[in-house]
């Protein structure tokens, strides 16, 4: 009996393992074939991740639903296409390009912007950015964009060059006026001067002046007169002079520090004198013999021939006289002689003659206004000669 029970209770407990074991497979093979249905029914999708490439099998609706079950986090600025809205196909192709920060200096003012820009040519455009040729860039338009780089622009702007008195316009993106001479290959002389400072900022209202300054020396070669020595001479009448030496001009050369401009002379300064060749002294013999002439003889006393002429009268002393008559009668030294000034083609030089109301005398001298039946009558003083003043008179001419 005891056996019998043992039998049963073996019995029953085999029949639950079976069903359990029964129950299980049926639950791991219903599972399986849910999992294969399941993974059967996905979509199959090439999402390419910058530029990486991976199939991903999914049951999302949309793109959007695909990018957040890749926990993919999505930035305004990034590009994806489709559209987050696309409904998912199989065999489709989702590209994304996931935006970098770069760092944007736009004429001294900086900003972070998120990119998918490749190129910073690209990124410029996409940012509405006009750069010209005179502009600063840095990189260059070509260059790839890199996360966290530096972008700098700096805008060029006009402004007035004056080198050497040449004026002109001129882009620059300088910020001091050495920069801009700088930018410019303008090379400055030791003693050149510039406006303003070489520290000073520039803008577009700046006038930039260089003024072109040289020293330079200049010799000029200049004759040095002579010095006129007088001797007197006792074998000369008095009044005569005569040259012993004719004297010569000495030469010097002189050499003068000049300031240039802009090419004009602004100053000039004499620091050397140096002599070429000495000078030699004109001397001259003074005559000191006292002449014996006569004040004036009467000849014989005979009239050759007598006729009226204008008269006028002179001294010594008038403006540009040398007291010496053209005849050698020095008035200065004789001034009580009778003489007067004729035209020797009218009375001959030496000629004794009367002067009607003035007396004996001698036509010693000559002048250029005295032409034709024309004299003037010497007096040693002004005053006599302006009381002659001009009047006709009788002249004879003795023999």
């Amino acid at each position: 009996m005891v056996n019998l029970n043992m039998k049963m209770l073996f019995s029953e407990s085999m029949t639950k393992k079976r069903l359990t074991i029964i129950l299980t497979s049926f639950l791991l093979f219903t599972g399986l074939l849910a999992y294969v249905v399941y993974e059967g029914t996905k979509q199959s999708v090439t999402l390419t991740l910058n530029g990486e490439k991976t199939v991903v099998k999914t049951h999302a609706n949309t793109v959007g639903d695909l990018m957040a079950e890749q926990q993919i986090e999505l930035r305004d600025e990034d590009v994806i296409e489709p559209s987050l809205e696309t409904v998912i196909k199989d065999d489709m192709s989702i590209v994304w390009k996931a935006a970098i920060p770069v760092e944007l200096v736009l004429n001294d003012d900086s900003k972070e912007i998120w990119t998918t820009a490749q190129t910073v040519h690209e990124f410029l455009t996409a940012q509405k950015i006009n750069v010209t040729e005179h502009d600063k860039l840095e990189p260059g338009l070509n260059a790839s964009i890199e996360a966290h780089m530096e972008i700098l622009v700096e805008s060029a702007f006009q402004l007035t060059l004056n080198v050497g008195g040449e004026e002109k316009q001129v882009w620059t993106t300088s910020t001091t006026v050495a920069d801009f001479l700088e930018q410019q290959e303008i090379a400055l002389n030791e003693l050149d001067r510039v406006e303003p400072e070489l520290d000073t900022m520039v803008d577009v209202n700046s006038i930039v002046k260089i003024t072109r300054v040289e020293k330079v020396t200049d010799v000029v070669e200049e004759s040095v007169d002579y010095a006129v020595v007088t001797k007197n001479d006792s074998g000369l009448t008095k009044g005569k002079q005569k040259v012993i030496s004719a004297g010569v001009k000495g030469k010097v050369a002189k050499h003068y520090e000049i300031i240039l401009e802009n090419g004009k002379e602004i100053s000039r300064e004499l620091v050397k004198t140096e002599t070429l060749s000495e000078s030699k002294d004109r001397v001259v013999a003074i005559g000191t013999k006292v002449a014996t002439q006569p004040v004036a003889s009467r000849g014989s006393g005979k009239v050759a021939k007598e006729f009226y002429v204008n008269s006028t009268a002179y001294t010594a002393y008038c403006n540009g006289c040398s007291g010496i008559t053209s005849t050698g009668i020095n008035l200065k030294a004789n001034p009580n002689m009778k003489v007067i000034a004729v035209d020797p083609s009218v009375i001959p030089l030496g000629t004794k003659v009367y002067v009607e109301g003035y007396g004996y005398a001698i036509a010693g001298d000559t002048g250029s206004a005295i032409k034709g039946y024309k004299i003037d009558v010497f007096f040693p003083t002004k005053s006599e000669a302006y009381r002659w003043g001009r009047k006709k008179v009788k002249i004879k001419i003795l023999e």
